[in-house]
């Protein structure tokens, strides 16, 4: 069923709606005691890889109800504005939504929405905040944990199908987040980053599918009897596990390497050009071995972008 999570109104008869699709099992009627996980996607509204995930779980469950074990709230677009606009953040005032949780009740509009969604997701036994990179990088299927939240997390992680576990403290996972707040609250929050900003990637969808399935089974929620080939998530837990590129010079970005890649230390990942003169400005070179986990998309750099992230070869090999 469609449940409207918070509205507020707006001027010229307008309706400001946060809206959910709950999932339980078919003929239940009371639901307490059930466990809850719960999908969340569209703070940014420039990240829609998460579109194609709640459209296909949401579709797989309705047409096996009878595996549903327990209750299943699928949040599409926390800023609906944004997603309809292609905006980043809250449209008209230029502001990130991802900076504004746990809200409050008694705040402006934004923050009364915000206060309103932690309020409505908290107490889930497991949380999915599904994010996409911008439009500027690609990014591999990978989870974010803040390291104050490891030991209750790691494990959802483990089983969630993705290629890397993220260990640190970058500002995606830090206070003033969705999933921050929630794990605060003792609502167990991942946080998913993969593909790129204004584009579905298919596979990683399907990838992370496989992955909430199989969370949803061992957290008896949904049981569908089937094997999944789970993979085993590379996992950085250092400060110095990651080289950073960055570009030295503004230009022309053309990318050699894809995301995902094995390089070798001063491999090429890519050149920076000058369409003008044709000359090649700069070469980005790997400064190490390692794998190439995010890359950069967008070909327009102004010096000092980041041009892609690469784990070091000794975290790497652990797994591999």
């Amino acid at each position: 069923m469609e449940i409207i999570v918070t509205q507020v109104e707006l001027p010229v008869d307008e309706n400001l709606s946060v809206k959910k699709m709950r999932l339980i099992p078919k003929g239940v009627t009371n639901i307490e005691g059930l466990k809850r996980i719960s999908i969340v996607t569209g703070i940014h509204g420039d990240e829609l890889e998460g579109q194609y995930v709640c459209y296909q779980l949401s579709s797989i469950i309705q047409e096996n109800i009878d595996q549903l074990q327990g209750i299943v709230d699928i949040y599409p677009a926390l800023n609906p504005f944004g997603i309809d606009s292609i905006s980043r953040g809250i449209p008209a005032f230029d502001l990130d939504m991802n900076r504004i949780f746990p809200g409050r009740i008694d705040g402006d509009m934004n923050e009364y929405i915000a206060a309103k969604i932690i309020e409505d997701v908290q107490g889930s036994d497991l949380c999915i905040d599904i994010h996409a990179s911008n439009i500027f990088l690609t990014e591999v299927p990978q989870i974010r944990i803040n390291q104050l939240h490891k030991d209750m997390l790691l494990g959802y992680a483990n089983n969630a199908n993705v290629d890397f576990i993220w260990v640190h403290g970058a500002s995606t996972v830090l206070e003033s987040t969705f999933a921050h707040s929630l794990n605060v609250l003792n609502t167990p929050t991942i946080v998913v980053e993969m593909g790129v900003g204004m584009r579905i990637t298919k596979r990683y969808g399907d990838q992370l599918l496989d992955g909430i399935f199989n969370l949803m089974n061992l957290l008896s929620i949904y049981d569908d009897k089937k094997i999944r080939n789970i993979r085993k998530p590379i996992i950085s837990d250092g400060n110095d596990d990651v080289l950073f590129l960055n570009a030295p010079v503004s230009g022309i970005f053309i990318k050699e390497k894809e995301h995902g890649s094995y390089v070798w230390k001063d491999e090429v990942i890519g050149n920076i050009v000058n369409p003008l003169s044709g000359q090649v400005l700069a070469i980005i070179q790997a400064p190490g071995n390692g794998w190439l986990f995010t890359t950069r998309e967008y070909p327009v750099v102004s010096e000092g972008s980041l041009m892609g992230r690469i784990l070091k070869e000794a975290v790497y090999q652990e797994v591999r």
